[in-house]
């Protein structure tokens, strides 16, 4: 079984807008191809023609049962609407979890602001994702996106679950320590690469990641994603494959541990 934790319908090639309804049946199109169970569909912090928003993202996959919703949250222009609108949905179990952009908005994790968006979490049990590490767009600025950042709200607030996006890429060595040292982290391993690995960065980035996991000590709390339409599924798998990892340790991490963490209700197709 595979769930992907980590996509999104967003249009990242914005000369071309590309509707919901079609990114949609792209994704569902990937999905069947790579024979993955599961997906979890981030939303963005941006809301616009190319990035829709939350409910938007609810509604249109209310009747796919293979799809999940993930709410992105706008550091910088949240509104008390927009948490009375997601207690709605984590209420009515609309929404598995909430994700924060640092680095593509100028913000902390552990900024005070974002208590509330924390207490949610906790009141609802759900995870919070965190962006973390390099930015697809060059206007992002990376000193908010450390992964050692997180490490604070993982101490101030250990009844809620984080996850540490893109393992902090390039601070692997860091996001390992703040895994190993909370329990409460868990790390994806999504975004790696802008389409598809090649040979030599996939060797490099399959010895990284073995590193992470040894270190770290506990495969329980490493999941799979993609970033899927910026990465290929295809290409992802493969390098999934490359890593070689015991049959159990490859199940926790393919299919297990996001079940668990976002309570998905899922079989194998």
């Amino acid at each position: 079984m595979i769930i992907d934790c980590h996509v999104h319908l967003n249009n990242y090639h914005e000369e071309v807008a590309v509707s919901l309804r079609d990114s949609l049946a792209k994704l569902q199109a990937a999905m069947a191809e790579n024979h993955v169970d599961h997906a979890l569909v981030l939303t963005s912090y941006l809301v616009s023609p190319h990035r829709p928003s939350t409910a938007e993202v609810v509604a249109a996959i209310a009747d796919v049962p293979r799809l999940g919703v993930v709410a992105g949250i706008s550091y910088q222009h949240y509104r008390e609407r927009n948490l009375r609108e997601l207690a709605d949905f984590l209420k009515a179990g609309l929404v598995k979890g909430l994700k924060l952009y640092p680095g593509y908005e100028p913000f902390y994790p552990h900024d005070r602001r974002l208590q509330v968006v924390y207490e949610l979490a906790e009141e609802f049990d759900v995870p919070v994702m965190i962006h973390s590490g390099d930015t697809y767009s060059a206007r992002g600025k990376l000193k908010y996106s450390h992964p050692l950042e997180i490490d604070e709200v993982a101490v101030d607030f250990p009844n809620v679950k984080f996850v540490v996006c893109h393992l902090g890429n390039p601070w692997l060595t860091d996001c390992m320590e703040v895994v190993y040292k909370n329990a409460n982290v868990y790390a994806d391993i999504s975004g790696l690469v802008l389409g598809e690995f090649t040979e030599a960065f996939e060797d490099y980035m399959a010895e990284e990641i073995r590193d992470v996991i040894m270190y770290a000590g506990d495969p329980k709390r490493f999941l799979y994603g993609t970033d899927w339409p910026i990465c290929s599924m295809k290409s992802y798998l493969n390098f999934v494959r490359q890593l070689e990892l015991p049959e159990e340790t490859a199940r926790l991490i393919l299919s297990e541990n996001a079940r668990r963490l976002f309570k998905i209700d899922v079989v194998p197709t």
